[in-house]
């Protein structure tokens, strides 16, 4: 079995976006950036020409990861359903048990987690930890997540569009 890449189509769009970005402007600046250092000789010790493969290599690398994961992308729906348990694209808030503060999040795979956006893995601590609880605002799951700062209790709650 391949590794998938959980995703939402939102963020298979912005893979698929900066993918574009380094195969028609980075690749194209680097490689320009290369020609340039070279035309100025002895590449022995030309740190200009060694920045710009240093450059190459790591864009070339971006391509390739975004590549591989744009090619196991599994779509994921997004879901505000709170009828249903916690799962990949469940838009959820965690009320923290002690100090009543409330984090809405949207749980993602990791290709696009982006805590401070709100969106956070399903293979973070707290993210584990929500990940197939029931969605109940009547009677709201506590789960608890080992972090290191300690242990903190969030309570599971419906998602609302305000």
């Amino acid at each position: 079995m391949t590794n998938e890449t959980l995703i939402t189509q939102e963020g298979l769009e912005q893979l698929k976006e900066e993918l574009n970005e380094l195969k028609s402007v980075r690749r194209i600046k680097v490689s320009k950036r290369i020609q340039e250092a070279i035309a100025l000789g002895d590449l022995s010790e030309n740190s200009e020409y060694d920045d710009a493969k240093n450059e190459q290599a790591f864009v070339e690398g971006r391509i390739s990861e975004l590549e591989n994961k744009i090619r196991t992308a599994k779509i994921i729906q997004e879901s505000d359903d709170s009828s249903a348990k916690v799962r990949l694209g469940s838009k959820v808030i965690l009320e923290d048990v002690e100090t009543g503060d409330r984090f809405e999040y949207t749980v993602v795979g990791t290709a696009e987690a982006d805590p401070f956006n709100n969106r956070i893995s399903n293979e973070s601590p707290v993210g584990k930890a929500i990940l197939g609880q029931p969605i109940n605002e009547a009677n709201p799951v506590v789960v608890t997540v080992k972090a290191p700062a300690g242990e903190l209790k969030y309570r599971i709650l419906p998602f609302t569009a305000e």
